[in-house]
């Protein structure tokens, strides 16, 4: 055989190869996809049931425990204490944490040149009585004028004033509580000057405390007196909406809401503190474990209903979550019914399912 002929022959085999793997492989990839047509896919899914529940609105924010402000008939639950008058501190008789009355003595300051002043003005009374005693008993003998009788008089009546001044210097000395409070901070010790400007100490009321909070004023319009308050400290409160802002800070669009607190919280000023305000309740109504709505490919919120092995999507429409759950509306739908949970989020409207235990 001539080298030409081999050549020719060994062309024509790898030819052959060559066509029979196409064809081999060509054939291939049809059969696998005749193979997944013939198995239908089955999703592992976990499930659970709608039930019946009362679900809640909140508008939720954050705020600080703070003294309740001056409202009908009562004054601010808070007082920064200054004396009235100029002088430098003798004594200070309370300390940060003490309970106090009103009209309490918190500080007294240097008295030694007011009480030379009282004890100038007493004599000086003392003085105008016995003249004006003396006038009367010279005009009983008609040895003075009635006009002497009346200058003594008048004397004696500026000597009163006089002393009633002196006297209200000395008690001014005593600085006293506005109210009865904690103080909660003294700021002067004995021995400094002081002023009418001068803050001697703070005092509040821990019995009238409010808890405040600013809310965006997109939510606020929910928002009404008298609505529920859960505050979230330990223990829980749950108190009364009792203030809502009619203007909204424009710094920061809020509105600012206070809920007065219960004598005897156990919370504390400037405390920051969780709080949702409750501002819907729905009874009995048909709830589903949120994991188990989702969005569809159309934005449309959907639950897969399981039905033997399969799951069907069903569109629902959704209203308070609270808890772990989420209100629906659908026709068809019952208290009982299995749907699907963990898994829901990507299923086909109807698919095989496996259901597996949490």
């Amino acid at each position: 055989m001539s080298r030409k002929q081999v050549l020719i022959s060994l062309a024509v085999v790898v030819c052959g190869v060559a066509v029979f793997a196409l064809v081999k492989f060509a054939h291939r990839p049809a059969a696998a996809e005749e193979s997944t047509a013939e198995t239908p896919t089955v999703v592992t899914v976990q499930t659970g049931r709608l039930t019946r529940a009362t679900l809640h609105g909140y508008v939720e924010g954050f705020g600080s425990v703070a003294p309740a402000p001056a409202a009908a008939g009562q004054p601010p639950a808070t007082s920064r204490v200054a004396s009235l008058v100029a002088g430098v501190v003798a004594e200070t008789k309370v300390i940060e944490g003490q309970r106090v009355e009103k009209g309490a003595v918190l500080f007294d300051l240097d008295s030694r040149a007011a009480k030379v002043a009282v004890q100038r003005a007493q004599d000086a009374v003392t003085h105008a009585r016995q003249v004006v005693t003396l006038q009367k008993d010279l005009i009983a003998g008609q040895n003075t004028s009635v006009r002497s009788l009346q200058d003594a008089q008048a004397q004696l009546a500026a000597a009163q004033a006089d002393l009633a001044a002196a006297e209200t210097q000395l008690a001014y000395l005593h600085v006293t509580a506005p109210l009865a409070g904690t103080v909660t901070r003294v700021n002067v010790k004995p021995g400094e000057a002081v002023d009418l400007t001068s803050a001697l100490a703070d005092i509040i009321d821990l019995d009238r405390l409010v808890v405040a909070a600013n809310i965006p004023a997109a939510q606020a319009g929910a928002l009404r007196p008298g609505q529920t308050v859960l505050v979230e400290t330990e223990p829980p409160l749950t108190v009364s909406l009792s203030f809502v802002s009619p203007a909204v800070d424009a710094t920061n669009d809020t509105v600012l809401v206070r809920a007065a607190l219960p004598a005897g919280s156990a919370v504390r000023p400037g405390q920051f503190v969780r709080l949702r305000v409750v501002t819907a309740t729905h009874t009995d109504c048909l709830a589903a474990p949120e994991a188990s709505v989702v969005t569809d490919a159309e934005g449309q919120s959907v639950i897969a209903v399981v039905k033997g092995e399969e799951a069907e999507q069903a569109p629902v429409k959704t209203g308070l979550r609270e808890g772990g759950l989420v209100e629906i509306e659908a026709p068809d739908l019952k208290e009982g019914a299995i749907v699907v949970t963990v898994g829901a989020y990507g299923l086909p409207k109807k698919t095989k399912i496996r259901v597996v235990s949490p």
